[in-house]
């Protein structure tokens, strides 16, 4: 229903009335009809016909804008503001979440049933949580939720989001896994044109806070946090060139990366079904059976090598006819006997310089070393035993140059230690000559070296991949105790990642660079307030603004297609 301003003209004179008007639907198409006919009112009649109005036909409400008054006397001197809230980052999280249709995602995978709060809007509440202000579930039920526009913008009230709430909503979210990630490959692929034919491998550690005994997966093994001790759990992870994530899983904390890649690859092949894909991998991913397993599949590789493999390529490192892919950077192919492989030499100058360095120095520190324990010798007699192992820790602690030096602890007459020591000019001979260099294999025998040495640096995609998971998304140390909640947690941070990943991307689409982390925060400075008008007539209206972007915040916005809703509706007291 709604009013209509009609006039007719009687003695000569125009006279105007409303009536009110309800619209209703004819198998000709809709049609109105009058209800009434109210005569001349005032404002402050209108407002009460179309009360009325509202109360009589709930389904035409929307006929009218507001159900607050177009006009009304404010007093201005108890004009205040209350309740400002984080509401630009969560609001931008939301926009990337419904862009890559997570939001229907979830409605799909957790339909509604007896709970009072979905789980497809609280699975959102933990993914966007853990993208805009990453910590513990119960931080985020008594802390963030309240103090961010989530409950405006999910419609669900701050009382009603609680730890163990969230809690469970891992656990619904938890069995989805497969087919989010499968959701997530068509989405991504289709929205940014990704090109999957280079898989990045990479796996990484993250520990836990506590003993974790509920969890036959948290073990002691090579800790990348530098925390051998705490127990951890081994990620993997499966990024596109571009770093895009496309999977990833959890091992045993104590297993090798090596011993992963079989499961890694099968679980990719089984999500994405088998291509002629190129998978890039660094060197501890390397052993002959994982080789061999590629070769078995008819798998295309790029795999980074040993250091001590550079001893079978002498011959080539003293040759001249490097090709020269950049300023400081020269490849050099060389065909495996039999054909079915190539190796690639690869010289840094940049990498030279840094080691050339590190060798310096710890060059230097033995030698200050060495000649520190020769005059403790000459000062006092000392038994042979306790000068030698003083001489294998100093050489423990700087394994960089060690093979450099040749010690001999001697005895003289009396039976005390004499420290003898030299210098291997071979070595260092052979230092100089493979600093900077490394050794790539692959059974790509198409690509120029160029092409293969571009495709494995890529795997920085997947070392950064971790490095902002560890970081702004706050991947450690893992607090849950059972192996369920741990996968889960890892999975909320990998939808996390997602969306990082998606802004990115769309801010390389539409010109704004590759700084995703500056757009985020200069996003999430726009705050949303409750503006409180108290009127003469005591009645208190509230209206929840947004405030208004700065230029640079409105630059951003029109790059990125976005507009901000400019208020939410409250209800007056």
């Amino acid at each position: 229903m709604y009013l209509r301003h009609c006039y007719r003209r009687k003695d000569g004179k125009r006279h105007s009335y409303w009536a009110l008007v309800e619209s209703y639907r004819t198998a000709r198409g809709p049609r109105q009809r009058v209800v009434a006919y109210l005569g001349e009112m005032d404002e402050r009649g209108r407002l009460g016909v179309r009360r009325c109005a509202q109360q009589r036909s709930q389904q035409q409400t929307s006929l009218f804008p507001s159900p607050e008054p177009e006009w009304v006397e404010v007093d201005l001197k108890r004009v205040r503001v209350e309740r400002s809230r984080q509401f630009g980052g969560v609001w931008l999280g939301r926009e990337l979440l419904c862009r890559l249709d997570l939001d229907r995602f979830f409605q799909e995978v957790l339909p509604d049933g007896r709970e009072e709060i979905p789980w497809a809007v609280m699975a959102m509440v933990l993914v966007l949580g853990r993208l805009c202000e990453p910590s513990s579930e119960l931080h985020l039920a008594e802390r963030f939720y309240e103090s961010s526009a989530l409950a405006d913008l999910l419609g669900v009230p701050a009382d009603k989001v609680n730890e163990d709430r969230l809690y469970r909503a891992l656990d619904a979210l938890l069995p989805h896994k497969p087919a989010l990630e499968k959701h997530l490959k068509e989405k991504l692929g289709e929205l940014f044109e990704l090109d999957y034919d280079l898989l990045l491998y990479d796996v990484t550690s993250t520990y836990f806070e506590g003993e974790a005994e509920r969890n036959p997966l948290a073990l002691r093994g090579y800790s990348r946090d530098h925390r051998p001790d705490c127990k951890q759990v081994n990620l993997a992870l499966v990024v596109s060139r571009c770093g895009m994530p496309l999977g990833y899983q959890v091992f045993a904390g104590n297993r090798h990366d090596a011993t992963t890649l079989e499961e890694m690859v099968e679980h990719v092949e089984g999500l994405y079904g088998r291509a002629r894909r190129v998978w890039v991998m660094d060197r501890g991913m390397v052993s002959e059976d994982n080789v061999e397993f590629l070769r078995q599949g008819q798998r295309r590789y790029i795999l980074g090598t040993a250091k001590n493999s550079l001893r079978k390529f002498e011959p080539e490192l003293r040759a001249k006819d490097w090709k020269q892919v950049h300023d400081g950077l020269e490849v050099r192919l060389v065909p495996a006997p039999g054909g079915q492989e190539v190796f690639i030499l690869c010289r840094s100058a940049e990498r030279q310089a840094k080691e050339q360095a590190m060798h310096e120095r710890f060059e230097q520190r033995i030698v200050e070393g060495l000649e520190k324990i020769a005059v403790s010798c000459q000062k006092r007699r000392q038994k042979p035993g306790i000068i030698e192992r003083r001489v294998g820790r100093l050489l423990g602690r700087n394994t960089r140059a060690a093979s450099l030096f040749e010690v001999r602890v001697e005895q003289d007459a009396a039976g005390y230690a004499q420290l003898r020591w030299s210098r291997s000019e071979g070595w260092r001979e052979w230092a100089r000559l493979s600093e900077g260099c490394y050794v790539l294999r692959s059974n790509v025998t198409d690509w120029t070296p160029e092409e293969l040495w571009r495709a494995y640096i890529q795997l920085t995609e997947a070392e950064a991949a971790f490095r902002i998971h560890k970081t702004d998304l706050q991947l450690r140390p893992v607090w849950h105790q059972r192996q369920d909640r741990v996968e889960a947690h890892i999975l909320v941070c990998f939808l996390a990642y997602v969306l990082w990943k998606a802004l990115a991307a769309t801010c390389r689409q539409v010109g704004l660079g590759d700084e995703p982390r500056q757009v985020f925060e200069a996003l999430s400075e726009i705050a949303m307030v409750d503006v409180v008008l108290p009127t003469r007539n005591g009645t208190i209206l509230r209206k929840r603004c947004v405030s208004k972007p700065t230029e640079h915040q409105a630059i951003l916005l029109q790059h990125l297609g976005l507009a901000l809703p400019s208020a939410l509706k409250t209800a007056a007291v």
